[in-house]
């Protein structure tokens, strides 16, 4: 596996990585277990989650996800073997939402807890709070990769003015910064990304772990048509946004490259983002070992020039 350098963190990770939010939901503990260890073997370090996963659940509180990798790493002691992402920020409810520096300080300990772990590799701003003042929030990391608690930090779902306003105060005042951004961004969702916060990232060497990699499913070719979307919630959700002429344009040119390099669909497009300028490892989830498989080969899968051209031109806006 050759690994990527994240940022400037000094992390370094596979050009995958697995997005932790199905852990205890879709997918069971024992079938999480199964995926994680599968994930190692397989060569791959990287897995993200959130403390609010899964909160949307019915009867779920949130840390459902993180308690469950931290079960597992009880269980194996692969803790070395891994480099562990989660996230700070989205309502946890009673009022634990946000970026200020007395709720960081408790929610970090509330995860580190639940993953069994006395070091988060990269904590994540999951959502940008505009009511604290961005020194606040980064000298509360700061103080926390001080302490050993957290190895990097990272953005998510940050505007390229916000990423760019929060690379200066850490330069400016000599704290933490965030090394990494976790935007949207899939052969669908291109323009926001490739537009503002692509040219930024590459310039400050921040490294893009993007999530939705497969939009939701519909870039697997599952979704084709209303009938396909209605047979799940799932599906239902992706008809409006993706079941169009553009959207079938690029199933088309997916289902043209794979047939040509003797991959699905969801292989290639996976692939063509772990090419792009900027991207350091896309994040994608799996329910089972067969989809787990998918995206194994979908890291080695290499597109030529033609394939590029192909899919390029299917997704442009």
């Amino acid at each position: 596996m050759n690994l990527r350098p994240l940022g400037r963190s000094g992390l370094q990770v596979s050009p995958l990585c697995f997005g932790g939010n199905v852990f205890g939901w879709t997918a069971d503990e024992a079938t999480s277990f199964r995926l994680l260890d599968a994930w190692v073997d397989a060569g791959f370090n990287f897995i993200d989650t959130a403390d609010v996963y899964s909160r949307w659940v019915p009867g779920h509180t949130g840390g459902e996800s993180e308690a469950v990798i931290g079960r597992w790493l009880r269980q194996n002691g692969k803790r070395n073997r891994i480099v562990l992402a989660t996230k700070v920020g989205k309502d946890m409810g009673d009022g634990k939402v946000g970026l200020r520096p007395e709720y960081i300080r408790q929610a970090v300990d509330a995860s580190l807890k639940r993953l069994q772990t006395d070091h988060i590799d990269l904590y994540q701003s999951h959502d940008d709070d505009a009511t604290v003042p961005l020194a606040d929030t980064l000298g509360a990391y700061s103080d926390l990769v001080k302490a050993g608690k957290v190895r990097a930090i990272g953005a998510s779902n940050f505007t390229a003015a916000r990423l760019a306003e929060s690379l200066k105060t850490s330069d400016n005042l000599g704290l933490a910064r965030y090394e990494s951004l976790q935007p949207l961004f899939n052969l669908y969702d291109r323009a926001v990304f490739e537009k503002e916060l692509q040219p930024l990232c590459v310039e400050h060497n921040v490294g893009v772990i993007n999530f939705y990699a497969l939009a939701a499913g519909f870039l697997t070719g599952k979704y084709r048509t209303e009938a396909d979307a209605a047979k799940s919630a799932r599906g239902k959700n992706t008809t409006a946004k993706y079941l169009n002429e553009r959207g079938l344009r690029i199933l088309a040119a997916l289902d043209t490259v794979a047939a040509r390099l003797n991959a699905t669909p969801g292989q290639v497009a996976v692939a063509w983002q772990i090419v792009q300028p900027g991207i350091t490892a896309p994040i994608a989830s799996a329910t089972s070992l067969a989809q787990l498989q998918d995206l194994v080969k979908a890291s080695q899968l290499t597109l030529d020039a033609e394939a590029l051209a192909t899919l390029g031109a299917a997704s442009a806006q």
